[in-house]
């Protein structure tokens, strides 16, 4: 690929940036395909080969390298979380050249001239790092499974020389990079990366690469935006309506006697029920169970107005959506429910015996499968999903 193919791929990814809209950290895997271009400088030692070529009798002179060369790649991958994705691709890092002179007290001067091409295919493990909501720092380590070919010739006492070596073999390959999310359907990488290859000449070299790429995520989906945390407020009692007292009765009789009216039963009351929801987006964290710092007020709101009420039972209860395995969603809400318990225990002094933290995962949904229809983590579907990742608090007891 050469250079103005380059600055063209750079040109698209500016004027992308100019018309994205901002997006947040992804909180649901996806799978995605980029391509990539940029250039390389090969740490070939042309030196080395060209003596290993030269006629024997000759010495190498003046050698002109050219140890830079446009680079490219494709791939694709499958991000798991935040923080781990697999990716596998193609690449070709360019070629490298040189020319050296030759001379010997018995022999013709000449020349030795060569080129070395280089491409393969790679399997990387890539980290992710969350810098912002839609900066990341990327690490990768991976194998590489490279061909080496080079064309050599020659010219005066090396007429002769005419070799097309050719080797294949697996090696390592690192990197580190950044990724910015425009939206969540376009990323753009900066990526520095090291191919450990062969030269096919029986030595071994490196090659650096700089990219910058274009990535096009599917199934991907915005981080919900967290939910505006409503101040807990008492629901007015349910209580018992008192019976009619029997009015009173006269009974005949010789002397005229007024007979008692029994007392009206006691009215005993209900206990007193309020039910608050917590949206888990406000809570927590993506994939978290730990409460943040920012909505603690909220909690703190509630156990205040619990220290003005005698009550029997707490009950707080986890939820998710339907999105991932049943089993995981079951951990997750139940660590929430332990979350909140916990806080409110320890924050606010509300006697634990009182508090029952369940998890009922995603066997609890607010939303009806008609509004919310599909399987896939897709951002509306997600979004849809938002009532169902929630945190239940029911207080059962009397002012």
């Amino acid at each position: 690929m050469t250079r103005p193919h380059t600055l063209k791929l750079i040109t698209l990814a500016a004027l992308a940036a100019l018309g994205a809209s901002p997006v947040l950290a992804q909180d649901v895997p996806y799978s995605y395909f980029g391509i990539g271009a940029g250039q390389s400088r090969g740490e070939i030692n042309n030196g080395r080969i060209a003596g290993k070529l030269a006629t024997p009798g000759s010495s190498v002179g003046d050698t002109q390298r050219q140890n830079t060369d446009s680079a490219y790649k494709v791939f694709g991958g499958y991000q798991f979380n935040r923080w781990m994705a697999l990716e596998g691709g193609f690449f070709s890092l360019g070629e490298f050249g040189f020319k050296a002179n030759t001379s010997s007290a018995t022999l013709v001067p000449g020349t030795v001239k060569g080129n070395t091409k280089l491409q393969g295919l790679n399997l990387d493990l890539v980290g992710s790092l969350p810098l912002t909501d839609q900066l990341t720092g990327l690490a990768r380590v991976g194998a590489q499974y490279a061909r080496t070919r080079g064309e050599y010739s020659g010219t005066g006492a090396n007429a002769l020389l005419a070799t097309t070596p050719s080797q294949r073999e697996t090696n390592v390959k690192v990197g580190l990079g950044l990724q910015y999310a425009f939206n969540p359907s376009f990323l753009v990488r900066a990526e520095v990366e090291r191919y450990r290859v062969s030269d096919a000449m029986g030595a071994h070299d490196n090659v650096n690469v700089g990219t910058l790429s274009l990535v096009f995520p599917f199934g991907s989906a915005p981080m919900s935006a967290p939910r505006a945390m409503a101040t807990p407020v008492y629901s007015a009692p349910i209580s018992a309506a008192p019976m009619p007292a029997p009015a009173p009765v006269a009974m005949a009789a010789p002397a005229p006697v007024v007979v008692a009216t029994a007392p009206a039963p006691a009215v005993v009351a209900a206990p007193e029920r309020r039910r608050v929801s917590f949206s888990a987006d406000s809570l927590f964290g993506f994939d978290q169970s730990g409460v943040r710092a920012d909505s603690k007020p909220a909690l703190d709101s509630l156990a205040k107005q619990l220290q003005g009420t005698q009550f029997d039972t707490i009950s707080v209860e986890g939820h998710t959506d339907r999105l991932g395995s049943a089993a995981y969603n079951q951990k997750l809400s139940q660590q929430r429910a332990d979350a909140v318990k916990a806080y409110l225990v320890s924050a606010d002094g509300v006697d634990t015996a009182k508090i029952n933290a369940v998890g009922k995962g995603e066997t609890s949904p607010v939303t009806k499968p008609e509004d919310c229809k599909g399987n896939l983590p897709t951002a509306k579907l997600v979004s849809c999903l938002q009532p169902d990742r929630r945190v239940d608090v029911e207080v059962v007891g009397s002012r």
